[in-house]
Protein backbone atom coordinates (compact mmCIF):
# COMPACT_ATOMS: atom_id res chain seq x y z
CA UNK A 1 0.00 0.00 0.00
CA UNK A 2 1.24 3.09 -0.77
CA UNK A 3 0.95 7.18 -2.18
CA UNK A 4 3.57 8.93 -3.60
CA UNK A 5 2.98 12.82 -3.82
CA UNK A 6 5.53 14.68 -6.52
CA UNK A 7 4.55 18.20 -7.89
CA UNK A 8 4.46 18.50 -11.06
CA UNK A 9 3.72 14.85 -11.67
CA UNK A 10 -0.14 12.60 -11.20
CA UNK A 11 0.25 11.11 -7.39
CA UNK A 12 1.12 7.38 -7.40
CA UNK A 13 -1.11 5.41 -5.03
CA UNK A 14 -2.03 2.26 -4.28
CA UNK A 15 -4.79 1.42 -1.96
CA UNK A 16 -3.96 4.94 -0.27
CA UNK A 17 -7.62 5.60 0.71
CA UNK A 18 -7.63 2.51 2.88
CA UNK A 19 -7.79 3.44 6.92
CA UNK A 20 -4.74 2.34 8.22
CA UNK A 21 -2.97 2.82 12.26
CA UNK A 22 -0.68 6.00 11.58
CA UNK A 23 1.42 4.79 14.77
CA UNK A 24 4.53 6.39 15.66
CA UNK A 25 3.96 9.21 12.67
CA UNK A 26 1.26 10.04 15.22
CA UNK A 27 4.30 12.13 17.29
CA UNK A 28 4.85 14.28 14.14
CA UNK A 29 1.49 15.53 14.03
CA UNK A 30 1.87 15.56 18.07
CA UNK A 31 4.89 18.02 17.61
CA UNK A 32 4.02 19.74 14.75
CA UNK A 33 0.60 21.08 17.01
CA UNK A 34 3.66 21.80 19.41
CA UNK A 35 5.08 24.09 17.50
CA UNK A 36 1.97 25.76 16.09
CA UNK A 37 1.46 26.71 20.12
CA UNK A 38 5.14 27.81 19.82
CA UNK A 39 4.50 30.37 17.23
CA UNK A 40 1.52 31.56 19.06
CA UNK A 41 3.69 32.34 21.86
CA UNK A 42 1.34 29.75 23.74
CA UNK A 43 4.70 27.74 24.59
CA UNK A 44 8.34 28.02 24.58
CA UNK A 45 10.91 25.05 23.44
CA UNK A 46 13.32 25.51 25.98
CA UNK A 47 10.93 26.52 29.10
CA UNK A 48 10.70 23.63 31.66
CA UNK A 49 7.49 21.86 31.89
CA UNK A 50 6.22 22.26 35.78
CA UNK A 51 7.80 20.36 38.27
CA UNK A 52 9.98 18.73 36.02
CA UNK A 53 13.62 18.99 34.74
CA UNK A 54 13.37 18.51 31.08
CA UNK A 55 12.13 20.96 28.69
CA UNK A 56 9.76 20.55 25.80
CA UNK A 57 12.67 20.32 23.20
CA UNK A 58 14.05 17.67 24.47
CA UNK A 59 10.91 15.98 25.34
CA UNK A 60 10.11 16.50 21.26
CA UNK A 61 13.85 14.90 20.63
CA UNK A 62 13.51 12.09 22.89
CA UNK A 63 16.71 13.43 25.16
CA UNK A 64 14.65 14.25 28.55
CA UNK A 65 16.57 11.22 30.31
CA UNK A 66 13.58 8.94 30.42
CA UNK A 67 12.91 5.67 29.59
CA UNK A 68 10.49 3.66 27.14
CA UNK A 69 7.96 1.01 28.39
CA UNK A 70 9.08 -1.13 25.31
CA UNK A 71 11.24 -2.90 27.28
CA UNK A 72 8.85 -3.22 30.03
CA UNK A 73 7.90 -7.30 29.45
CA UNK A 74 4.83 -6.96 30.89
CA UNK A 75 3.45 -4.62 29.06
CA UNK A 76 4.22 -6.81 26.12
CA UNK A 77 2.44 -9.70 27.51
CA UNK A 78 -0.77 -7.83 28.07
CA UNK A 79 -0.83 -6.76 24.74
CA UNK A 80 -0.41 -9.89 23.19
CA UNK A 81 -3.33 -11.45 25.24
CA UNK A 82 -5.62 -8.75 23.87
CA UNK A 83 -6.10 -7.29 27.56
CA UNK A 84 -7.66 -3.75 28.08
CA UNK A 85 -4.91 -0.96 28.14
CA UNK A 86 -3.45 -0.19 31.81
CA UNK A 87 -4.26 2.96 33.45
CA UNK A 88 -1.32 5.65 33.05
CA UNK A 89 -0.01 5.81 36.50
CA UNK A 90 0.26 2.00 35.78
CA UNK A 91 2.19 2.78 32.79
CA UNK A 92 4.35 5.34 34.57
CA UNK A 93 4.94 3.19 37.59
CA UNK A 94 6.18 0.05 35.32
CA UNK A 95 9.18 2.59 34.24
CA UNK A 96 9.97 4.17 36.62
CA UNK A 97 12.79 2.55 37.90
CA UNK A 98 14.16 2.83 34.45
CA UNK A 99 14.58 6.44 33.81
CA UNK A 100 17.97 5.94 36.38
CA UNK A 101 19.73 4.21 33.55
CA UNK A 102 18.67 7.24 30.99
CA UNK A 103 21.29 10.66 30.96
CA UNK A 104 19.56 13.85 29.87
CA UNK A 105 20.84 15.32 26.71
CA UNK A 106 21.52 11.51 24.96
CA UNK A 107 19.00 10.01 22.52
CA UNK A 108 16.85 7.64 24.08
CA UNK A 109 13.68 6.94 22.02
CA UNK A 110 10.56 7.39 24.76
CA UNK A 111 6.67 6.95 24.21
CA UNK A 112 6.77 8.31 27.81
CA UNK A 113 8.34 11.35 27.00
CA UNK A 114 5.63 11.80 24.14
CA UNK A 115 2.94 10.85 26.69
CA UNK A 116 3.97 14.09 28.86
CA UNK A 117 3.99 16.10 25.64
CA UNK A 118 0.39 15.10 24.67
CA UNK A 119 -0.82 15.75 28.33
CA UNK A 120 1.02 19.53 28.22
CA UNK A 121 -0.69 20.32 25.03
CA UNK A 122 -3.83 18.97 26.65
CA UNK A 123 -3.17 21.10 29.97
CA UNK A 124 -2.62 24.38 28.26
CA UNK A 125 -4.74 24.49 25.52
CA UNK A 126 -7.75 22.96 27.67
CA UNK A 127 -8.84 20.32 24.84
CA UNK A 128 -8.35 16.72 23.71
CA UNK A 129 -5.87 15.25 21.84
CA UNK A 130 -8.36 14.45 18.72
CA UNK A 131 -9.63 18.10 19.01
CA UNK A 132 -6.45 19.76 19.63
CA UNK A 133 -5.01 18.55 16.39
CA UNK A 134 -7.97 18.92 14.45
CA UNK A 135 -8.29 22.36 15.20
CA UNK A 136 -4.59 23.47 14.98
CA UNK A 137 -3.30 21.27 12.43
CA UNK A 138 -5.85 19.15 10.08
CA UNK A 139 -8.59 21.45 9.70
CA UNK A 140 -5.61 24.51 8.09
CA UNK A 141 -4.46 21.88 6.06
CA UNK A 142 -7.93 20.88 4.85
CA UNK A 143 -7.37 17.48 5.71
CA UNK A 144 -10.23 16.32 7.83
CA UNK A 145 -10.34 12.39 7.62
CA UNK A 146 -8.04 11.56 9.88
CA UNK A 147 -8.89 11.27 14.02
CA UNK A 148 -7.20 9.70 17.36
CA UNK A 149 -8.24 6.14 18.36
CA UNK A 150 -9.44 5.91 21.78
CA UNK A 151 -10.82 2.76 21.85
CA UNK A 152 -11.02 -0.61 20.55
CA UNK A 153 -14.02 0.67 18.40
CA UNK A 154 -12.40 3.25 16.39
CA UNK A 155 -10.55 0.68 14.79
CA UNK A 156 -13.26 -1.43 13.37
CA UNK A 157 -13.11 -0.05 9.66
CA UNK A 158 -8.97 -0.01 10.25
CA UNK A 159 -6.51 -2.04 8.44
CA UNK A 160 -5.14 -3.72 11.27
CA UNK A 161 -3.25 -6.47 9.74
CA UNK A 162 -3.37 -9.56 12.99
CA UNK A 163 -4.42 -7.09 15.20
CA UNK A 164 -7.51 -6.58 15.04
CA UNK A 165 -8.59 -6.50 18.74
CA UNK A 166 -6.33 -4.25 20.11
CA UNK A 167 -6.87 -1.85 22.47
CA UNK A 168 -5.25 1.62 21.02
CA UNK A 169 -5.13 3.13 24.39
CA UNK A 170 -1.56 0.81 24.53
CA UNK A 171 -0.21 3.69 22.55
CA UNK A 172 -0.12 6.42 25.49
CA UNK A 173 0.83 9.43 23.21
CA UNK A 174 -2.09 8.97 21.10
CA UNK A 175 -2.78 6.52 18.04
CA UNK A 176 -3.83 8.66 14.88
CA UNK A 177 -5.72 6.54 12.14
CA UNK A 178 -6.35 7.47 8.57
CA UNK A 179 -5.64 7.16 4.89
CA UNK A 180 -1.70 6.78 3.15
CA UNK A 181 -3.50 9.62 0.93
CA UNK A 182 -3.95 11.90 3.59
CA UNK A 183 -0.54 11.38 5.54
CA UNK A 184 1.26 11.88 2.62
CA UNK A 185 -0.54 15.07 2.04
CA UNK A 186 -0.48 16.28 5.83
CA UNK A 187 3.43 16.01 5.97
CA UNK A 188 3.82 17.50 2.52
CA UNK A 189 1.71 20.91 3.44
CA UNK A 190 3.95 20.84 6.89
CA UNK A 191 6.53 20.88 4.96
CA UNK A 192 6.44 23.19 1.81
CA UNK A 193 3.29 25.41 3.04
CA UNK A 194 3.87 28.18 5.71
CA UNK A 195 1.78 26.62 8.88
CA UNK A 196 5.04 27.10 10.78
CA UNK A 197 7.53 30.15 10.32
CA UNK A 198 10.30 29.18 8.10
CA UNK A 199 12.86 28.90 11.06
CA UNK A 200 10.91 26.89 13.14
CA UNK A 201 10.19 24.48 10.20
CA UNK A 202 13.70 24.55 10.05
CA UNK A 203 14.44 23.82 14.07
CA UNK A 204 12.03 20.81 13.41
CA UNK A 205 13.55 19.40 10.99
CA UNK A 206 16.93 19.42 12.01
CA UNK A 207 18.16 16.27 13.41
CA UNK A 208 20.36 15.43 15.62
CA UNK A 209 22.87 12.52 15.29
CA UNK A 210 20.98 8.97 16.72
CA UNK A 211 23.63 6.56 16.11
CA UNK A 212 23.27 3.26 14.99
CA UNK A 213 19.73 3.01 13.60
CA UNK A 214 19.80 -0.87 14.09
CA UNK A 215 20.02 -3.77 11.85
CA UNK A 216 18.15 -4.00 8.21
CA UNK A 217 17.24 0.40 8.41
CA UNK A 218 18.51 1.84 5.19
CA UNK A 219 20.03 4.82 6.89
CA UNK A 220 23.73 6.66 6.03
CA UNK A 221 22.77 8.86 8.48
CA UNK A 222 20.37 8.82 11.03
CA UNK A 223 19.03 11.93 13.16
CA UNK A 224 16.23 12.88 15.10
CA UNK A 225 14.31 16.04 14.91
CA UNK A 226 11.57 17.54 16.61
CA UNK A 227 9.17 14.69 16.31
CA UNK A 228 10.28 13.83 13.15
CA UNK A 229 12.90 11.10 11.95
CA UNK A 230 15.55 13.03 9.58
CA UNK A 231 19.01 11.91 7.70
CA UNK A 232 20.32 10.65 4.97
CA UNK A 233 19.39 7.29 3.36
CA UNK A 234 21.91 4.63 2.24
CA UNK A 235 21.04 5.82 -1.41
CA UNK A 236 22.28 9.14 -0.43
CA UNK A 237 18.58 10.42 -0.22
CA UNK A 238 17.99 13.24 2.08
CA UNK A 239 14.76 12.78 4.25
CA UNK A 240 12.48 14.34 7.05
CA UNK A 241 9.41 12.41 8.41
CA UNK A 242 8.52 9.21 10.80
CA UNK A 243 8.15 5.43 10.61
CA UNK A 244 6.04 3.58 12.77
CA UNK A 245 5.06 0.05 14.01
CA UNK A 246 2.90 -2.10 16.26
CA UNK A 247 1.25 -5.09 16.30
CA UNK A 248 0.43 -6.42 12.69
CA UNK A 249 1.18 -3.70 10.67
CA UNK A 250 4.23 -0.77 9.86
CA UNK A 251 4.22 2.22 7.99
CA UNK A 252 6.97 5.11 7.05
CA UNK A 253 5.93 8.51 5.66
CA UNK A 254 8.45 10.26 4.25
CA UNK A 255 9.18 13.75 2.69
CA UNK A 256 12.39 14.27 -0.06
CA UNK A 257 13.21 18.23 0.09
CA UNK A 258 15.86 17.60 -2.44
CA UNK A 259 14.38 15.62 -4.61
CA UNK A 260 11.24 17.09 -6.54
CA UNK A 261 10.08 17.52 -2.99
CA UNK A 262 8.38 14.25 -3.10
CA UNK A 263 6.18 12.56 -0.29
CA UNK A 264 5.95 9.06 0.13
CA UNK A 265 3.67 7.05 2.70
CA UNK A 266 3.76 3.34 2.58
CA UNK A 267 1.89 0.85 4.99
CA UNK A 268 2.49 -2.81 5.62
CA UNK A 269 1.30 -5.38 7.54
CA UNK A 270 3.53 -7.68 9.14
CA UNK A 271 6.58 -6.03 7.23
CA UNK A 272 10.19 -5.15 9.12
CA UNK A 273 10.24 -1.37 10.11
CA UNK A 274 13.52 -1.56 7.78
CA UNK A 275 11.99 -2.98 4.36
CA UNK A 276 8.90 -0.27 4.93
CA UNK A 277 11.33 2.28 5.01
CA UNK A 278 13.37 0.69 1.94
CA UNK A 279 10.38 0.82 0.21
CA UNK A 280 9.20 4.36 1.02
CA UNK A 281 12.54 5.41 -0.15
CA UNK A 282 12.97 3.87 -3.33
CA UNK A 283 9.76 5.87 -3.62
CA UNK A 284 10.78 8.82 -3.25
CA UNK A 285 13.81 8.47 -6.00
CA UNK A 286 12.00 7.71 -8.30
CA UNK A 287 11.19 10.75 -11.04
Amino acid sequence: MKHVIRPGSADISDDADVVVPWWSFTKTLIAATALTMVRDGQLALDDALPGESFTLRQLLQHRAGLADYGSVTAYHAAVAAGEDAWPVDQLLHSVSALHAGIEPGHFAYSNVGYLLVREHLERVSGLGLDALIRHRLLEPFGVVGPRIANQRSDLADVRMGNAQSYDPRWVYHGLAVGTLRDAAMLLHRLMTTDLLPAGLRDEMCHGIAVGDPGAGRPWQHAAYGLGVMAGTTTSNLRVVGHTGGGPGSGIAVYHCPEHAQATVAVFATDGAAGNIEADAFKLGLQR
